[in-house]
């Protein structure tokens, strides 16, 4: 299998990404801790009276959610153009072009791992309760990851041929972001529409990040099953995709 056959290469564009995205900037990683505060705290003080949460509880609602949304915000505008951004692996040696999407997305993935795990002091310092339900969040985690990738390869081989599409993407992920229970509860969704909202697997997984990070609640068999489903629906048809239009990549770069 590729990824096993090429995982030294897959880890060494990972690094590079990592270390392109924080080189330039003074602060490092530390911008990628100080994004979510500031949004969470700009979302605080709009919305902390609407919706009746404890302001620590609130607070901390809106940094999962806003960690969660991140990584596949972040995951899918930057793999957008993974195939793009390296011509040179395109066109003049040959290495599974799913390699670029996958470190590029890796890369991502690893950024929110040290988000969340900041998290974790934060949690201790407002008293949450940290149970064994925990141990569900690298199952979460790495679902997520699958179904970042597969979006991410139908992003990358689209963008190939449309070069609009990160601009067309960039607006869905603004409109995702408050069609997803990140800012408001689930509770609010009126009655009519809540099925249909329910079927959006990323609403499951920050609601899932939720439960086992501040609820200590067990997530739910069913829920668990469909973002399965859902992911390696997503990585199917991503690959289906991929694979059906990277035969002119070399053309159209």
């Amino acid at each position: 299998m590729w990824i096993v056959e090429y995982r030294e290469l897959i880890r060494i564009l990972t690094i590079s990404d990592l270390k392109v995205k924080y080189q330039s900037s003074v602060l490092g990683f530390l911008w990628s801790l100080l994004n979510p505060l500031l949004i969470m705290l700009v979302l605080y003080f709009v919305f902390s009276d609407i919706f009746g949460m404890r302001e620590g509880q609130f607070a901390l609602y809106l940094l999962v959610g806003i960690v969660g949304w991140r990584f596949l915000a972040n995951g899918t505008m930057t793999s957008i153009s993974a195939i793009v951004g390296k011509p040179s692996l395109v066109t003049k040696v040959y290495v599974p072009r799913q390699v670029l999407v996958l470190s590029t997305v890796l890369s991502s993935f690893t950024s929110s791992i040290l988000e969340f795990s900041v998290l974790v002091p934060l949690l201790i310092f407002f008293g949450v309760d940290l149970s064994i339900n925990l141990l569900f969040f690298p199952l979460i985690h790495l679902t997520f990851l699958v179904l970042v990738y597969g979006l991410s390869l139908i992003l990358s081989a689209l963008y190939v041929y449309y070069r609009d599409l990160n601009q067309i993407w960039d607006v869905l992920l603004q409109a995702g972001f408050f069609l997803s229970p990140i800012v408001y509860p689930i509770s609010i969704v009126p009655e009519k529409y809540l099925a249909a909202y329910m079927m959006n697997p990323v609403t499951l997984i920050i609601e899932m990040y939720r439960d086992v990070l501040l609820y200590a609640t067990t997530p739910s068999p069913g829920d668990l099953a469909f973002i399965v489903a859902a992911a390696g629906a997503a990585l199917l048809v991503g690959g289906a995709v991929f694979g059906r239009l990277e035969r002119r990549f070399a053309e159209e770069i």
